[in-house]
C-alpha cells in the first residue's frame, strides 16, 4: 500500500483524535482522566495559550508560548507494556488541532541541530494509531541529540518501561520541559521560535506502592545519568503539584529502582548500576543522594 499524501495523513490524524477542546484550564482533561492518578490532572499556574489535548495513550497540556508541552501524562502497567513493540512511523507532523500561531512545524526543527524529542516515548505506544499520534510535534521538545538518543532513551525511558512491566498495578508517568529563567528568555529555533528547555524531567508514580521519584536531566549532549530526585524536590523545582488529590507516601525513605547509568560509550567508560535510598532530608540541592549502594544487574 502506498503511503497517504501529507494532507490526507494530517486529516486522518485530526479525525482520529477528535475535536480539540479550546480551554485555558490545566485541569480540563475531561476526555481522558485515565492518564492521571485519581483522575485529577496536575495543578499548573494558568498561563495564556494553554491547551489540553487527549490522545489514545497519553494526554498533553500544550503551551502556545513555548510551542511545546507543559507536561505529557501516561498510564503504564504490565499489560500496556506487553502490547508495545509497534513499528515506528517516524512521520512527524504539526498538530492540526492547535492554532497555527501556537504550534511547532517541521520547518522549525529543520537544520536546528536539535532532535524532535518525544515526551511520551514512541516505545510506550501500544497500538499503531497511538504510535502515529506520538509523532505529533505537540508531543516534542527541541532536545540535544546525544542526550535524546543516549542516556535519556536508555537510562530514563527504557528503565521506566522496565519498571512498569514488572509492576503489579498502574504506574503514572508525567514528562515535561523546564525553561530557565523563563519561556520568553529561553532560546528558540526555527521561524516559529520553538523554545528550547534547559532541563527535562520524568516523574514516575507507582500507585499501588505509593512511591514516586523523578529523573531530572539537563538538556545537553554531555548529560550523564544521575540519581533520581524525590517527588517533593521536583515539585519545588517546577512549582507544579503533579498529584493534587493523591497522598504520595514513602517520601521519608523511598527506595528507587536500579539506575543503570551508561556513562559514556564513546569514551569507553563502563556501565554502572546503583540501588539508591533517597530521603528528602538526604537530597542535596543538586539532586545527588548522600547514601547509595551497588545493586545486582540482571
Amino acid at each position: 500500500m502506498s503511503p497517504l499524501p501529507v494532507k490526507s495523513w494530517l486529516l486522518a490524524c485530526l479525525l482520529a483524535f477528535g475535536p480539540m477542546t479550546h480551554s485555558h484550564a490545566a485541569q480540563d482533561f475531561t476526555g481522558c482522566p485515565q492518564f492521571f492518578a485519581n483522575g485529577v490532572a496536575p495543578e499548573v499556574k494558568d498561563r495564556p495559550l494553554q491547551r489540553a489535548l487527549c490522545y489514545d495513550a497519553f494526554a498533553i497540556l500544550h503551551s502556545g508560548e513555548s510551542k511545546t508541552p507543559v507536561f505529557v501524562a501516561e498510564r503504564l502497567n504490565r499489560a500496556a507494556i506487553a502490547d508495545t513493540g509497534e513499528k515506528r512511523t517516524n512521520r512527524f507532523y504539526a498538530d492540526a488541532r492547535l492554532r497555527s500561531s501556537e504550534r511547532a512545524t517541521l520547518e522549525d526543527y529543520k537544520g536546528s541541530g536539535f532532535d524532535r524529542g518525544h515526551m511520551a516515548p514512541a516505545g510506550d505506544m501500544p497500538t499503531a494509531q497511538a504510535m502515529a499520534q506520538s509523532f505529533s510535534l505537540a508531543n516534542m521538545v527541541p532536545q540535544a541529540p546525544e542526550h535524546n538518543r543516549g542516556v535519556w532513551a536508555k537510562s530514563v525511558e527504557s528503565s521506566t518501561r522496565k519498571y512498569a512491566s514488572r509492576s503489579s498495578g498502574d504506574v503514572y508517568v508525567i514528562t515535561g520541559p523546564v525553561y530557565v529563567p523563563s519561556i520568553v528568555l529561553s532560546p528558540g529555533i526555527g521561524p516559529g521560535h520553538v523554545r528550547v528547555p534547559k532541563y527535562l524531567f520524568k516523574l514516575v508514580y507507582d500507585e499501588q506502592k505509593h512511591r514516586a521519584w523523578a529523573y531530572w536531566h539537563e538538556n545537553a549532549n554531555a548529560t550523564l545519568a544521575s540519581v533520581p530526585i524525590s517527588y517533593a524536590e521536583l515539585v519545588k523545582r517546577t512549582g507544579i503539584s503533579f498529584f493534587p488529590d493523591t497522598q504520595v507516601a514513602g517520601l521519608a525513605q523511598t527506595q528507587q529502582p536500579c539506575l543503570r547509568s551508561t556513562l559514556s560509550h564513546a569514551r569507553g567508560i563502563p556501565t554502572r548500576a546503583w540501588q539508591v535510598q533517597i530521603t528528602d532530608a538526604h537530597v542535596q540541592p543538586n539532586g545527588a543522594a548522600l547514601h547509595s549502594r551497588p545493586c545486582q544487574v540482571s
